[in-house]
C-alpha cells in the first residue's frame, strides 16, 4: 500500500533557489562600517524576493517492490476480505448501452448504496466501466490492474466468475 501511494506521486515540485532568482550579483553593502550585518547579494534567503533556502526540488518517490512481494501482499489481502466476508461472487454480466442507471440496480440489488465497492473483471468491459465511473464510491477494475491498496480500500469486493478464476491461475504461479 506505503508503494502503491509513493508511486502515486507526481514529484514535480520546485522552488526558486538564490541561483534561480534573476538579479545583480553585486554586493549590496559594504562588508563593515555600516553598524548591520554583512549582505553579499540581494538574491539571498533573508532578503524579499530572495531564493528559498533549502527549498523542495523534483525527485522522484518511486519505490521498488519485488513481484514475490507484491503477489503475497494481494493474497494476504483477499485473504483478509475473505476472513472479513467482504467477498461476494457473481456470474459475469455485460451491459448493452451505457447507462449509470443499470449499474445502480446492480448496486442496489447487491445492497452496496452506502459502502465502497470494488467490481473486479476478467476482461475489460468497456459498458460496464463507462457506466459506473460517475459513482462515488464505486470502482470497476480488471484483474491486471487489480492492487493491495484497492482490495483493502474497498468495504466490499464485488468479483465476477472469470475474474476469480483469473485471479486463482494468477496467484497460484
Amino acid at each position: 500500500v506505503k508503494q502503491y501511494l509513493a508511486n502515486q506521486r507526481q514529484g514535480t515540485h520546485k522552488a526558486k533557489q538564490r541561483a534561480d532568482i534573476t538579479g545583480s550579483t553585486r554586493k549590496i553593502k559594504k562588508q563593515k562600517g555600516t553598524g548591520t550585518a554583512r549582505a553579499g547579494s540581494i538574491k539571498s534567503g533573508i532578503f524579499r524576493g530572495g531564493g528559498r533556502i533549502f527549498g523542495p526540488q523534483p525527485r522522484g518517490y518511486d519505490l521498488k517492490l519485488n513481484k514475490k512481494l507484491k503477489k503475497l501482499a494481494r493474497k494476504s489481502a483477499l485473504t483478509i476480505k475473505a476472513k472479513d466476508k467482504a467477498i461476494t461472487v457473481l456470474e459475469d454480466f455485460e451491459f448493452n448501452s451505457v447507462k449509470t442507471k443499470n449499474f445502480t440496480s446492480v448496486i442496489k440489488a447487491l445492497n452496496l448504496e452506502d459502502k465502497k465497492s470494488l467490481f473486479v473483471f476478467g476482461a475489460p468491459n468497456n459498458n460496464v466501466y463507462l457506466s459506473s465511473r460517475n459513482l462515488k464510491g464505486s470502482d470497476v477494475v480488471i484483474c491486471s490492474e487489480l492492487s493491495t491498496y484497492k482490495i483493502l480500500n474497498a468495504n466490499q469486493l464485488v468479483l465476477l466468475e472469470s475474474s476469480l478464476n483469473e485471479i486463482k491461475t494468477n496467484l497460484s504461479k
